[in-house]
């Protein structure tokens, strides 16, 4: 089968064409913007592709269209296989049915911790020998790549994501994936752009419940009140608790060891170079998840001593002059709280420069920027980039808002302000972590030179 996927160079959709040429299909694509690293491991597989959306793409006569999410109505291409009553799908629902039917398919959803616990899942069946199939929103060092599939193997590891579908399927794209193992890791408000409060995630997270066999199994962490509601609306499927007041949890010996335990009996001890309770508590529910398909929790335990993490997630970007800059991909109020707390416990009392660029939809719109001077609140000093009024900007002032900083915090319109500022302000020891879910214009290697010119 011919597949021509449109908006092929998102994480989700160039993954999944990568799966689809693995299959055995031909594909080719078209996105606004073609370029690295996406377009790089697409070309090196022999998929076709394309600049801009224009109609003569047509003349391809694929023998299905496979729509992203980032198509809309007007779209050229997209008008022009309306009027011609061209066959269509979303890429969810044709990863559903022509992939995932036939596979074990093991889904981690929640607001938060998506990317790094399915790769520390895919981890595991990797290093348990199980040569798992994933689609995974980041890179884990060790897998090389974001998505990988063979036939021959029968566990699929997806990162479930609660967004909408496609244009015209509003449905959560995680509906589509009918998992039998399904982690629910936490749920909170996000989203503005789509959900209209809190309530209308939990819906859709009750939906995915829905498609869970009876002989699958649910893992959620205690004390999670929005997933409790979502629990208490039917759940059909085996629900494993996970947590500090559950039998399985975890105790911290240092900031980077830690025992698993279920019940009294202790099944081993991780030491890596991740930090915080939240990477704690996915690497618990990782391991619980992964039991499911047979694998004992001494081998995962093996497995995560061994892991390294994922691309932009408190990734180092360089060291200068002894100020080590990360990357993080943290834009949600908690997320950032929880980053900031996991490096304090790992540096102590040196000092940490908060460099954040509220880029998502939900933290443009403001939905979330009266919870940010909290969420910053473990850092020494905070800057924070985005212009107040105009086009592509937050509808929020980050002046007024993160006031109640007072001089720890210093806001910037024009990029080389920030650096210019942050490479001023810095100094031997300190710890620069930048949050951003976007490029943030090359920031990082922009402070990294500035470092270095201040320096000398």
């Amino acid at each position: 089968m011919h597949l021509h996927i449109i908006g092929i160079c998102g994480t989700f959709m160039g993954g999944l064409a990568l799966i689809a040429r693995a299959a055995g299909h031909r594909v080719t694509g078209c996105d606004a913007g073609v370029y690295p690293p996406m377009s790089t491991q697409l070309a090196e597989q022999g998929i076709e592709l394309m600049e801009g959306f224009g109609p003569e793409q047509l003349a391809l006569k694929p023998d299905l269209f496979v729509i992203g999410n980032v198509v809309s109505r007007g779209n050229s291409l997209m008008e022009a296989i309306l009027n011609e009553g061209l066959p269509y799908i979303s890429g969810p629902q044709w990863l559903g049915e022509h992939i995932l039917q036939s596979q074990h398919v093991l889904a981690v959803a929640g607001t938060h911790g998506k990317t790094t616990t399915s790769s520390m899942l895919a981890w595991i069946l990797e290093c348990a020998g199980l040569k798992p199939n994933f689609l995974i929103g980041g890179v884990a060092p060790g897998l090389q790549v974001s998505a990988r599939f063979d036939p021959a193997s029968h566990f699929f590891v997806i990162e479930a994501d609660e967004y909408d579908t496609a244009f015209f399927d509003k449905r959560s794209k995680f509906v589509h994936y009918r998992p039998r193992t399904a982690i629910l890791n936490n749920l909170e408000y996000d989203h503005a752009d789509i959900f209209p409060d809190l309530g209308a995630i939990e819906t859709q997270f009750h939906h995915l419940l829905r498609t869970i066999p009876g002989n699958g199994r649910v893992i959620v962490p205690d004390g999670d009140e929005a997933l409790a509601r979502v629990l208490t609306r039917g759940c059909w499927s085996e629900v494993v608790r996970t947590g500090q007041t559950t039998a399985w949890h975890t105790i911290e010996i240092d900031p980077l060891t830690f025992d698993i335990h279920t019940g009294d009996t202790r099944l081993g001890q991780i030491h890596w170079s991740l930090t915080g309770a939240h990477n704690r508590h996915n690497a618990l529910v990782a391991i619980v998840a992964a039991q499911h398909t047979g694998v004992d929790a001494a081998t995962s335990v093996h497995a995560l001593c061994s892991f390294a993490g994922v691309k932009r997630r408190m990734e180092i970007a360089g060291t200068v002059n002894q100020i080590t800059v990360y990357d993080d991909f943290a834009h949600h109020p908690t997320a950032i709280r929880t980053t900031l707390e996991g490096l304090r416990a790992q540096v102590g009392a040196q000092r940490i420069l908060a460099v954040l660029e509220p880029r998502s939809n939900t933290m443009k719109l403001g939905t979330m920027a009266a919870r940010l001077p909290e969420a910053l609140e473990p850092a020494d000093l905070v800057f924070c980039f985005g212009q107040h009024g105009g086009k592509h900007a937050l509808g929020w002032d980050p002046a007024v808002v993160l006031g109640a900083l007072g001089d720890r915090m210093q806001a910037y319109e024009e990029m080389d302000q920030l650096v210019h500022a942050i490479a001023r302000d810095a100094r031997p020891g300190d710890h620069i972590l930048v949050m951003s879910n976007g490029g943030f214009g090359g920031i990082h290697r922009r402070l990294l030179d500035a470092l270095g010119t201040a320096a000398a």
